[in-house]
C-alpha cells in the first residue's frame, strides 16, 4: 500500500504547531507536508514553481484554510475542483471561519467536509488527530 500524506495548507504559525503536535501525538507515521499560502499550494500540488519536479504524487487529504495569503482557500478549492488530476482529491476546510457563506461556497466548490476549528487548544488538538485519522485510517481512498 501507498505511503499516504497530509498536506497542511495554513498560514499561521501557531495553529500549523498545534495541527503538527496533534497528528504526530496520535502517531499516524505518514509525511506530513505544509505550505502557507494558495499559490504555494498549487504548485504543491501540480509539481509546479518552488515544487518543479517534486515526485511525491497527491496527498490522502489536504487540511486547507480560507484566509490564505495570495490565493484564497476557496480558489485553491476551485482550481483543484477545475483539474482532472485533482478533482477528487480529499479536501477538508479547516478554518477558524464561523460564516454560513463560506460553508456554502466551500461545499458547492466541491470540499468535502467544512470543519471550524475549536478556540481552546485542547478541543483543537483533538480536532485534527480525528481528522488526521479518519482520513488516513478509516477513509478507503480512491489512488490518484
Amino acid at each position: 500500500m501507498k505511503h499516504l500524506a497530509i498536506l497542511i495548507v495554513e498560514d499561521n504559525p501557531q495553529d500549523e504547531r498545534l495541527m503538527l503536535r496533534a497528528l504526530r501525538k496520535a502517531n499516524l507515521a505518514n509525511t506530513i507536508d505544509v505550505v502557507r499560502d494558495g499559490q504555494q499550494a498549487l504548485d504543491y500540488l501540480f509539481a509546479e514553481g518552488e515544487f518543479a519536479g517534486r515526485d511525491g504524487g497527491l496527498p490522502a487529504v489536504v487540511l486547507l484554510d480560507i484566509g490564505l495569503p495570495r490565493l484564497s482557500g476557496l480558489e485553491v478549492l476551485e482550481r483543484l475542483r477545475a483539474d482532472p488530476r485533482t478533482r477528487l482529491l480529499p479536501v477538508v476546510i479547516l478554518t477558524s471561519s464561523d460564516e454560513e457563506n463560506d460553508r456554502l461556497r466551500s461545499y458547492e466548490s466541491g470540499a468535502n467536509s467544512f470543519v471550524r476549528k475549536p478556540l481552546e487548544f485542547a478541543g483543537f488538538a483533538e480536532t485534527v488527530a480525528r481528522l488526521g485519522s479518519y482520513w488516513l485510517l478509516i477513509n478507503d481512498p480512491l489512488r490518484l
